[in-house]
């Protein structure tokens, strides 16, 4: 066991050392208490040095799996982590409780009290929010920069990214790549989303929205503007051309701009959807240079924003 060191000065929280990666780095498996007190494991790995780093946080996904998920992402879709450790950034894959249905649409924000002296809710944390509550955490210890925190969320991971942003301040830059924001931004869905009979919950895998106009023309704008109004960090969107969601990457970035925020817009050709994420297949990543652009795409745009002059 070790442990990482709290700002305090105390050891704050002891936690598993994973194996060491084949360049030398060690994988911590942590485990962070949320917002309502409940676990939620995630993979932090350091650079060389002794800090403080700048650190990026890793998500995909509607979230679950928990902590046997998180050591076959930190095994299999490693590349684009040792890519950000080369450059000296301690990052890792998080992990947060599954995704509730319109939860974010239907609960409101959420309220904290206490009775009885222990903690009430209004409702049960989501998931954006165990991210919130494991940013918080990490920027406790003297190996992470508190003031260079940047997340890179990819489909509903990317969604999150809006959602943290629009009312948590405490991120430098994010990336928000494929980012399946039709619940942040309201979205009405047409007759290509059907209800599964058995759970009456939505079924939205074959939904069908590459235009952007068709997207603007079924979303709330005065909520989604509301939304988008308090973001305050720099976002990069990223979209996959040919994807049937395009035209909600493609808007969630338009309304960023056309509510004059920091925000950059590119897409890539790619079959793969996560192809910012590659995957090992047969113990080899076979990693095309759209990819590798990507990447490095990702890469200049935290270094913008993470060491500008102020």
């Amino acid at each position: 066991m070790t442990s990482l060191n709290d700002k305090k000065g105390k050891n704050k929280f002891t936690h598993q050392i994973l194996e060491k990666t084949d360049k030398g780095h060690i994988r911590h498996l942590i485990l962070v208490e949320t917002f309502d007190g409940l676990y939620t494991p995630i993979g932090l790995e350091l650079p060389d040095g002794d800090g403080p780093f700048p650190l990026v946080l890793f998500a995909t996904g509607n979230g679950g799996g928990g902590i046997d998920w998180l050591i076959d992402n930190m095994e299999n879709r490693r590349y684009t982590i040792d890519k950000f450790l080369d450059k000296g950034y301690a990052c890792g894959w998080i992990r947060y409780r599954a995704e509730v249905e319109l939860g974010y649409n239907e609960g409101g924000k959420l309220v904290k009290d206490i009775r009885q002296g222990g903690m009430m809710f209004n409702r049960s944390p989501l998931e954006y929010e165990d991210e919130i509550a494991t940013i918080e955490y990490l920027k406790t210890f003297h190996e992470i920069d508190a003031n260079r925190i940047g997340l890179l969320g990819m489909s509903h991971a990317g969604e999150m990214i809006l959602k943290i942003t629009s009312e948590y301040n405490g991120v430098c830059a994010a990336v928000a790549s494929e980012p399946a924001s039709h619940e942040f931004l309201a979205l009405t869905p047409d007759e290509s989303v059907r209800i599964n009979e058995e759970t009456q919950l939505r079924d939205i895998e074959s939904m069908q929205m590459q235009s952007v106009q068709k997207v603007r023309n079924r979303i709330d704008i005065d909520i989604a503007n509301y939304r988008v109004s308090s973001i305050n960090t720099p976002i990069f969107v990223m979209g996959r051309d040919g994807d049937e969601l395009q035209g909600i990457f493609k808007l969630s970035y338009d309304l960023l701009k056309e509510n004059k925020k920091e925000a950059l817009w590119k897409s890539y050709d790619h079959a793969l959807h996560g192809f910012i994420f590659p995957i090992k297949e047969n113990n080899i990543y076979a990693v095309e240079p759209i990819q590798e652009e990507a990447i490095q795409d990702v890469l200049s745009f935290f270094e913008k924003y993470f060491f500008r002059q102020d």
